[in-house]
């Protein structure tokens, strides 16, 4: 186990994490996190915000982005995490939209807050 550590930490202070801790590769991908966290947060608020062509364009736009995380090399498999996550949360989004505006979710909101008030 000591030496399992040892050699994470060497890993760790190697040359090349120190270049790829400085590139695009990484830094790229650490700034998008924003998007699938910004989602994320927004699963507990109203479905009555959520825009439907916003949350299809950002599901397009993390497949996109997937497929080149997959074929730019090396691999970015952090990229591909972060979008990854970014369309599985986006189309949770995609779901609570449909469900609200087209499958009467709006009107049993509706319906439990008049039963609350009386």
């Amino acid at each position: 186990m000591a030496a399992l550590g040892r050699k994470f930490l060497n890993n760790l202070k190697s040359k090349e994490f120190r270049e790829y801790l400085m590139s695009t590769h990484f830094w790229g991908p650490v700034a998008n996190w924003g998007i699938p966290i910004a989602a994320i947060g927004d699963l507990q608020k109203d479905p009555k915000i959520i825009s439907g062509t916003m949350t299809t364009a950002l599901c397009l736009y993390s497949t996109i982005f997937m497929r080149f995380a997959w074929k730019v090399q090396p691999r970015n498999m952090l990229l591909f995490a972060c979008h990854i996550t970014n369309f599985t949360v986006q189309s949770v989004q995609g779901g609570r939209f449909i469900e609200y505006h087209y499958m009467g979710g709006k009107q049993r909101i509706q319906k439990a807050q008049q039963q609350q008030a009386a």
